[in-house]
């Protein structure tokens, strides 16, 4: 089975710098980058499938005889990364930031020649912060965006019900347990099987003493929930300007995939998102609310096939 390889980038901050980890999956060198960027609790391995199967069908294209590289990085504070001092830095400008130094790094090593971004959630957020600034020193402007279950209007009933659980550390006896404990909060990705949560669950964890009862806790800083909870109703709707001055100034082709019964981005919203800006191409996932994880069959097939076309 095709498995990725851990890597870390240095990235500036107000204090001494901190690094990033990264996921490279496929070939190393490989002109063609899909750079898969996961949403604000969650890691880099929430896209093991995805990545397996872009590396697979791009091997067999004859278009692609360099194959893909596919990059999944731990944004700061999540996962191999490392945990900021300060947690304002805990932002989505901030984080746009280290994905521009990250692509310098991929491109230093091996030129990048076409890339594309893959965002849920708060990783689409960062994207178009990205896509929205055409003067960022990208590499080469982004091709194509696909959006998961985002956009620039986000419903304040959704960030209430996420910030009642973010910056809870948890701690677990077993990974069945934490599996266990993270479906209750996230019944709202759609269907999974047993073996499909369990391996989405793993890489979300991380040990910590094993002369405790709970030698297993979530891999986040908690501390990502201290610029969170400074969130207001009324700063979300003046982020909502903001966030649509930037989506109408994109225009790569974007693909917009939303659960069908998403809390965080309505019908309204997405519909809109399909009329201005990029006039995004809007595919909904049955049975799914917030957000698709690019799991099942079906999802990835549509994302595979927008990236590869």
């Amino acid at each position: 089975m095709i498995e990725p390889s851990l890597n870390y980038v240095s990235c500036p901050d107000a204090a001494a710098g901190h690094r990033m980890a990264y996921w490279q999956w496929g070939q190393p060198n490989a002109e063609h980058v899909v750079l898969c960027v996961h949403g604000l609790t969650r890691q880099g391995r929430d896209f093991d499938v995805l990545a397996r199967a872009l590396c697979e069908q791009a091997a067999q294209l004859v278009d692609r005889p360099g194959g893909i590289r596919v990059i999944c990085p731990d944004v700061v504070g999540r996962g191999a990364s490392d945990w900021l001092k300060d947690p304002m830095g805990y932002q989505i400008p901030a984080y746009a930031a280290d994905m521009v130094v990250l692509l310098a790094q991929l491109h230093a090593r091996s030129p990048v020649v076409t890339l594309d971004w893959v965002g849920t959630s708060m990783g689409g957020l960062i994207g178009l912060l990205v896509c929205g600034q055409p003067d960022l020193p990208l590499p080469v402007p982004v091709r194509r965006l696909v959006l998961n279950d985002v956009g620039p209007a986000l419903q304040w009933q959704a960030i209430v019900r996420i910030g009642a659980y973010l910056g809870q550390a948890g701690h677990f006896s077993t990974v069945q347990a934490a599996a266990d404990a993270m479906w209750v909060i996230s019944k709202s990705f759609g269907p999974h099987t047993p073996e499909q949560w369990l391996a989405l669950s793993r890489p979300m964890l991380k040990p910590v003493s094993a002369a405790t009862d709970s030698p297993l806790r979530l891999h986040y800083d908690p501390a990502i929930a201290v610029p969170f909870q400074l969130t207001t109703e009324i700063s979300t709707q003046q982020d909502e300007v903001a966030l649509w001055g930037l989506y109408d100034t994109i225009r790569t082709q974007t693909l917009l995939t939303r659960g069908a019964l998403s809390d965080l981005l309505s019908p309204e919203t997405a519909h809109a998102m399909t009329k201005r800006g990029p006039h995004a191409r809007l595919v909904e996932f049955e049975g799914v609310g917030h957000a698709p994880t690019l799991i099942a069959k079906d999802q990835v097939e549509v994302v595979t096939r927008f990236l590869l076309d």
